[in-house]
């Protein structure tokens, strides 16, 4: 093998020193510059992703916060609704009940004047019924019908003096 006779290493040395410093400056001026320029641009978009996503979630972080703020002024608002309807049924109960007390108040006003007159009535019915017994008791009894006048006022007595 060719290679490994001694009287020709010094020419392959220098060929390989030779190709070793080309191929350092082609890696050094065209190919290092390439990839360092990928590398960068690498690292520019994973921080523009990393800076854009940090923005997004500030923005999520705000847009959650508006969101519970408007969620706690709706219930809020829901909440005085609900206590201004319960007021307001409330009021419109008690002045149904209020008219309802004051047409029953009228109505029993009514039915106590037609007690009172049914009384009066029922009174003047057992006057006249109880003046027309005693006439009828005392003919009976003693053979002459007393006077009406004697007898009404005898039954009028009576009747005070149960009262």
């Amino acid at each position: 093998m060719p290679q490994f006779n001694i009287a020709t290493f010094p020419p392959q040395i220098i060929w390989l020193a030779i190709t070793f410093v080309v191929l350092y400056i082609l890696m050094a001026r065209v190919a290092l510059p390439r990839i360092g320029n990928v590398l960068s641009e690498r690292q520019e978009k994973i921080d523009d992703n990393l800076e854009a996503a940090e923005q997004l979630r500030t923005q999520a972080k705000a847009d959650a916060d508006a969101y519970s703020s408007e969620l706690a002024k709706a219930r809020e608002a829901a909440r005085l609704a609900i206590a201004e309807a319960t007021l307001e049924v409330s009021a419109d109960a008690a002045q149904k009940q209020e008219a309802l007390g004051q047409r029953l108040t009228a109505q029993i006003k009514s039915a106590e004047a037609e007690i009172d007159k049914a009384k009066a009535n029922a009174r003047t019915s057992i006057r006249d019924a109880a003046i027309g017994v005693a006439q009828a008791a005392t003919q009976r009894l003693i053979g002459t019908a007393p006077a009406e006048p004697t007898t009404a006022a005898a039954v009028d007595r009576a009747l005070q003096a149960r009262s």
